[in-house]
């Protein structure tokens, strides 16, 4: 996909970093309203008081809608599913790295509610989806041409290190603990297993997302337009 964003940077001599401890961002345009930048994808608010959001810089100033659009014409190919049969933590998680690398959706498969603390607040910003079951998750996979790619240490799995993962494609996670369910598993088109040189049995939830998150992109990703 090509990105067709034509961001207006700040003005390099205007907002500042802040200097107060603890604070994060950068502080109120300078000039006041007669220098914001006639772009609506600016939120007054945060031109007229800063922008203290952990976003990176290209997205200073800018109205969370418009955040959320920008990522999901830039977003790549790949989804990411994890089951949430008994409130896992991990989906938290999840959802912040399928954010820093541009999924194209998360999907929440079982119960509706998650914690969020983990997702940082990135929830905003990520499409989401929730489906009641597998089965409803499998009809979304097919209806987008999705291969479903079920990540779990089971017999039959493939070496997800020398395994090239297609590049429209939905990763699915289980529950930390139990891992996938018997019907995840039967749904998905390929399963892959993450090579693992230690004394426990499996590898955290959230870990394992990112890692073969990492996989999809060193595969298929531009990396000319990464920030």
């Amino acid at each position: 996909m090509t990105d067709q964003r034509t961001t207006t940077d700040p003005d390099p001599a205007g907002p500042t970093e802040w200097t107060v401890p603890g604070q994060v961002g950068v502080g109120p345009w300078p000039g006041g309203p007669a220098a914001w930048p006639d772009d609506d994808r600016y939120d007054p608010e945060l031109l007229e008081h800063g922008d203290r959001r952990n976003v990176v810089d290209a997205y200073r100033y800018w109205r969370r809608d418009a955040v959320a659009a920008d990522l999901a014409a830039r977003a790549h190919g790949f989804h990411v599913a994890i089951e949430n049969f008994g409130h896992d933590h991990n989906i938290g998680t999840v959802v912040r790295t399928a954010n820093a690398f541009a999924a194209a959706a998360v999907h929440i498969v079982g119960r509706r509610r998650w914690n969020r603390r983990g997702a940082m607040v990135t929830d905003r910003y990520q499409q989401l989806h929730h489906h009641a079951d597998i089965s409803e998750l499998a009809g979304f996979a097919a209806g987008l041409g999705l291969t479903i790619v079920a990540v779990d240490n089971t017999p039959g799995a493939v070496p997800l290190e020398t395994t090239s993962l297609p590049r429209d494609c939905m990763l699915l996670f289980g529950q930390e603990g139990p891992g996938l369910t018997a019907e995840a598993r039967a749904a998905a088109g390929l399963t892959v297993s993450i090579a693992q040189f230690g004394s426990t049995r499996s590898i955290n939830a959230g870990v394992a997302a990112g890692i073969a998150m990492h996989a999809w992109v060193r595969r298929h990703a531009d990396l000319h337009r990464a920030w």
